[in-house]
């Protein structure tokens, strides 16, 4: 974590990308048990594929988590005042997410001095999956 400084960013300014593995089967078990999400389209083949699905395919949430950490990679977690996502495409197995952020403007509310962010997740294709924006306070 690098907690930027307020007076050192400038809108347009990028976080540090993070790029998670491949999604695999696996991390889909060891989300759903941990989080207690055990919608079976998310981990039951024959039940994906009945319901038109090529396969089992990602969380929406388990991208939110990256989302969320690239931004506790960023600042600590104190530092986020508000976190918003839109869920725009499926993760199907074996995509490789990267999640990655930008500055869009340096603000003073409430007292503080805050950044709200642009985040994004995408595939290895550049396919959009998760698209949101948070506000975080800086010093």
């Amino acid at each position: 974590m690098s907690n930027p400084s307020f007076d050192s960013l400038a809108p347009g300014a990028a976080l540090p990308p993070l790029v998670v593995p491949p999604l695999s089967r696996a991390m889909l078990a060891l989300y759903a048990g941990g989080s207690g999400d055990h919608v079976p389209l998310h981990i039951d083949t024959d039940f994906a594929r009945k319901a038109g699905m090529p396969d089992v395919f990602g969380h929406g949430m388990l991208t939110a988590a990256w989302m969320g950490r690239l931004l506790t990679a960023w600042v600590s977690q104190d530092r986020i005042r508000q976190l918003n996502f839109r869920f725009v495409a499926i993760t199907h197995l074996y995509n490789q997410v990267t999640c990655t952020g930008k500055v869009l403007e340096k603000l003073e509310q409430d007292g503080e001095r805050r950044v709200r962010v642009e985040i994004l997740a995408t595939n290895q294709y550049g396919d959009k999956k998760v698209v949101g924006d948070a506000l975080l306070a800086l010093d």
